[in-house]
This record gives C-alpha cells, sequence and structure tokens, in this order.
C-alpha cells in the first residue's frame, strides 16, 4: 500500500512539473512572436508618417498655388498649415490648414496622392469656398440672393473680402 502511494505521489509530481514546463515554454514563444510583430509594424508605420510629412512639406508651395489660383478675388493674405498629417485608410495623405488666421471660417484639407506625386483633392470651408465664388457666372440675382441671405456686417464684410466694397 504504502509502494502504491509512493507511486502515485511520484506521478503526480512529474505530471505537475510536465505540464508547468509546457506553460512556460508556450508563453516564451508567445512573447517572442508577439514583439517581433509589432516592433516590425510600429517600424513600418513610423517610416510610413515620417514619409507621409516630408512629402506634405514638398506639397506646401503646390497647395499654396492651388489656393492663390482658385483666389480670384485677392482674399488671401497669409496660410497656415497645421501641424502633423494624417494617413487615410485608402493611403492618402491629409494635409490641414487655414488662411489669414482664421481656423474657424477659413479652413481647408488637401489630400495628396504620394504615389502620383501631385494634389488629389481639396476642400474649403463654406465661408472659403464662398470667397472664391466667380460671381461673373451667374445671374446678378443669385448673387444678390446670397448677399441677401447674410446678415449685414457678414454682407460688409464679404464685399470688402472680394474687393467689391473698401
Amino acid at each position: 500500500m504504502k509502494n502504491i502511494i509512493k507511486i502515485i505521489c511520484v506521478l503526480v509530481l512529474v505530471i505537475a512539473i510536465s505540464v508547468i514546463l509546457l506553460i512556460l515554454q508556450f508563453d516564451k514563444k508567445k512573447e517572442s512572436n508577439d514583439a517581433g510583430g509589432r516592433n516590425i509594424v510600429e517600424e513600418r508605420e513610423k517610416s510610413d508618417q515620417e514619409k507621409a510629412e516630408e512629402f506634405a512639406e514638398k506639397m506646401k508651395p503646390k497647395i499654396e498655388e492651388h489656393l492663390h489660383k482658385r483666389d480670384i478675388h485677392h482674399f488671401i493674405k497669409t496660410i497656415t498649415f497645421e501641424k502633423g498629417v494624417t494617413i487615410n485608410p485608402m493611403g492618402d495623405i491629409m494635409i490641414d490648414g487655414y488662411v489669414n488666421d482664421e481656423p474657424e471660417k477659413y479652413g481647408f484639407s488637401a489630400s495628396l496622392q504620394y504615389r502620383a506625386k501631385k494634389i488629389g483633392s481639396m476642400s474649403y470651408d463654406p465661408d472659403l469656398s464662398d470667397r472664391f465664388e466667380n460671381w461673373d457666372d451667374f445671374d446678378p440675382q443669385v448673387k444678390e440672393d446670397f448677399l441677401n441671405s447674410l446678415s449685414e456686417k457678414e454682407r460688409e464684410q464679404y464685399l470688402k473680402d472680394i474687393g467689391e466694397k473698401e
């Protein structure tokens, strides 16, 4: 009877040690795979972000040129770019900014295409877009209706901005 108890104790001890060793081995293997994969991904993302920021810096003069080309009334005095860029899920590099020190009213966003090395598209806040409008392309009544939709203060400012009032 004592021999059977000794054998059972030895077997339980061997099984316990084996299970502990298997668990430790599995954890070591898991840690090495996770850390290696994570480091590679973080390194790649960092280099993509750096490439995007460098490309955005090179494209800033073209964005400024594009804005001035749209600005037929010579409204833009200053152009400010916000710090940092983002890469959207489609791979375009997004850079934001604003004109005339008015980020709430006159903001813009440029979508840059890295592979094509060009500006993909640009979007403007409504107030900025209104300053780019060429009213010669419209019936005078359309312009009048637009001006009437503004408050008196906004209307005066708008007319100053497009050079029709001093």
